[in-house]
């Protein structure tokens, strides 16, 4: 019988440390986005609702200063997306697909963000069948947008 509680126990103290290692894996301060958009955009409530699926808690700030707000974050006018959120210290534009927002996060390149310019057909959080590959930007400060990432 003492074999068995001690197999238990055992058993019990490697659940509890596996869920304590679960529970410490992903910095709160990833999780949290305030997403800037148009008062009457849809498709920007839609990209929130894509981000809570995908595990990440997001506030939404309607505003008519979405081209200053995102003009102020270092997004050139030709590359500015349909909203602009930030993520611990990055800025998200446009419809962005959570690979490249998870990569960026992993990665934590030397970059303001990265943006998708445009609202493309397809991309998350818009309708539509995808046209074409979605081209993500880098955004930084007085550098002219690289691709980070083709989808």
């Amino acid at each position: 019988m003492k074999k068995i509680l001690g197999f238990a126990s055992l058993g019990t103290a490697g659940a509890v440390a596996v869920l304590a290692m679960s529970l410490n894996a992903a910095p709160a301060a990833a999780q949290e986005v305030t997403l800037y958009k148009n008062p009457q955009c849809g498709c920007c409530e839609s990209y929130a609702d894509y981000l809570r699926e995908n595990g990440f808690t997001v506030e939404v700030k309607p505003t008519h200063d979405l081209e200053q707000i995102s003009r102020d974050a270092g997004i050139p006018d030709d590359f500015q997306g349909c909203h602009t959120g930030f993520l611990d210290d990055y800025v998200i534009s446009g419809h962005v697909p959570i690979d490249v927002v998870n990569r960026l996060l992993e990665e934590r390149p030397e970059i303001a963000g990265v943006t998708l310019p445009g609202m493309p057909l397809g991309s998350p959080g818009m309708g539509g069948a995808k046209q074409e590959p979605f081209k993500i930007y880098t955004v930084e400060e007085g550098v002219s947008p690289t691709v980070y990432s083709v989808e």
